[in-house]
């Protein structure tokens, strides 16, 4: 199995940023940010997701993030210094996409909405204090986005999926909201939401980054 490293990078303004990345075995195809609810401390999950990404041909890093006092000049700092920390290591800036997952899926839209990148992907999210609640920032995006989101069963839930669609298409990016009924925020419920948002994210990233 990719196994993972962690280092602590510094950045243009002097402070130091601890980042985990997983490496492909070959070649390396491009970058992805992975944003995630635990990327404060690495834990077994959030370094299979990333070995799991490096496995697929990406050079794969996740910044760790405080993520009980994140605002969004925070969140966008540490993406700046992840990004150029790929920069470093030859990956183009075309080449780079951003991913979040749960909590880190509000993460990488709101960076989306911010940054222009090859590609982004939100699996599941909800709002986070101290960053902009998705609806208002959807139609900002300015990279390719790709959202992926339960409602727990929810009827309201499913309407917030709906508008959320419906602000992503007003953006001048390629958008795309995959709504899943019944399924929670992790989609740790749903095996086989889980799969389908897993292979919707490589093809996302594979019809983008290239």
């Amino acid at each position: 199995m990719t196994l993972t490293t962690t280092v602590e990078h510094q950045h243009a303004d002097g402070h130091t940023l601890r980042l985990t990345f997983a490496e492909p075995d070959g070649v390396v195809r491009g970058g992805l940010v992975v944003l995630h609810e635990e990327a404060e401390e690495v834990e077994e999950g959030l370094g299979l997701l990333l070995a799991g990404l490096a496995g697929e041909g990406w050079l794969t890093v996740t910044p760790h993030l405080d993520r009980d006092d994140l605002t969004q000049q925070d969140l966008l700092e540490a993406t700046d210094a992840t990004l150029s920390w790929l920069a470093e290591r030859g990956v183009q800036a075309d080449l780079v996409g951003v991913v979040g997952f749960d909590l880190g899926g509000t993460a990488a839209l709101v960076v989306a909405s911010n940054r222009r990148l090859g590609a982004a992907v939100s699996v599941g999210g909800q709002g986070v204090t101290g960053l902009p609640v998705l609806v208002e920032i959807a139609g900002r995006l300015t990279s390719p986005w790709l959202g992926m989101y339960g409602d727990a069963g929810d009827a309201a839930g499913g309407a917030e999926v709906e508008q959320l669609r419906e602000a992503a298409a007003t953006a001048n990016v390629a958008t795309n909201v995959v709504h899943y009924p019944g399924a929670n925020h992790r989609f740790d419920a749903d095996p086989d939401a889980a799969a389908e948002a897993w292979q919707r994210t490589l093809n996302w990233f594979d019809a983008h980054l290239r």
